[in-house]
């Protein structure tokens, strides 16, 4: 099982960026889907999970209203829309397989992870 996190960049202070992942190994619908972040020098956090069907999601207050995740089963790809950010949204984001489970705040939960992809946000 692999995942293939992409879409990182540098944006200013109010800006937008769409991350990617994408799990190949194992059958979309058998899976649920987190993104996580780590800043520097910062524990590892929740950002938002989303089922396998995609009929449910989640996040961390921090994000809430500004975020947006979404599925795309076709193309075992899995979407982070962040808009509105701020420079506190500044890290190297993670996506993460529950593999049979439906996701969880939790990163322990996840049994497959990618690597990162870094998003700065400059004020």
């Amino acid at each position: 099982v692999q995942l293939q996190a992409s879409g990182g960049g540098s944006v200013q202070a109010g800006g937008s960026l769409r991350l990617s992942c994408v799990v190949s190994g194992i059958p979309s619908d058998s899976y649920a889907v987190g993104w996580f972040r780590q800043a520097p020098g910062k524990e590892r956090e929740f950002v938002a999970a989303v089922t396998w069907s995609g009929r449910q999601s989640y996040y961390a207050e921090s994000v809430q209203g500004r975020f947006t995740i979404s599925r795309d089963n076709t193309k075992s790809t899995t979407y982070l829309q962040m808009d509105s950010l701020k420079p506190e949204d500044t890290a190297v984001y993670y996506c993460a397989a529950d593999w049979r489970g439906p996701g969880s705040n939790t990163g322990a939960v996840y049994e497959y992870w990618g690597h990162g992809t870094l998003v700065t946000v400059s004020s």
